[in-house]
């Protein structure tokens, strides 16, 4: 793929050379010519020639870009990047410290007027290069010597195996069963064996 083709140009652009070309071809110079001075391939440039005996320049001009238009605008956007980047979310009277997705998707409701969906609030934090934080979930009441006492004592005391052991699978074709004899060593297969 070349580094000079025209997917990289915005529309306005794209528009303007494709205007160019056609007045150049329609001047006398080789379409082939034209895409060489332009950068672009000729088959672009003889695509742009049959639109235009078409549709005249009408069919050159730069169509609007289909899809849904965005909900928040770009000063929209560096605000709310503001907001998250340079705030503790308790200043903006939120309770947890963290940005979670629905602390970002209520900021939106309540800054911007607009209601998005979990799932948008994490692709908008995406395109933002953000990344949605999830709170570390811990018993508030949690006693921590409680806590390491119950590790070291019940805990072990429940994780040691009780009884017996039963015999450790060495068949790799039989699991769960103990080998009782040695195998036999290796030799050509369905040969006698020494």
């Amino acid at each position: 793929m070349r580094e000079n083709d025209g997917r990289k140009l915005d529309h306005q652009t794209l528009e303007a050379m494709r205007m160019r070309a056609v007045d150049a071809a329609a001047a006398g110079v080789h379409p082939e010519e034209v895409a060489a001075a332009l950068g672009m391939g000729r088959g672009t440039v003889y695509g742009w020639l049959a639109r235009y005996r078409e549709g005249g320049k009408a069919a050159l001009r730069a169509r609007p870009v289909p899809g849904r238009p965005p909900k928040l605008t770009g000063e929209q956007m560096r605000r709310l990047y503001t907001l998250i980047a340079d705030t503790d979310p308790r200043q903006l009277q939120f309770e947890c410290a963290l940005w979670t997705r629905e602390m970002v998707r209520a900021l939106i409701r309540r800054e911007f007027g607009v209601s998005l969906s979990a799932v948008s609030v994490g692709r908008l934090l995406r395109t933002l290069g953000l990344s949605p934080q999830r709170p570390l979930w811990r018993a508030w009441q949690a006693d921590p010597e409680a806590v390491r006492r119950w590790k070291e004592e019940e805990f072990r005391q429940s994780a040691r195996p009780q009884g017996p052991r039963a015999p450790r699978c060495t068949s790799p074709t039989r699991p769960g069963s103990a080998r009782t004899t040695t195998p036999a060593p290796p030799g050509p297969v369905g040969g006698p064996r020494s």
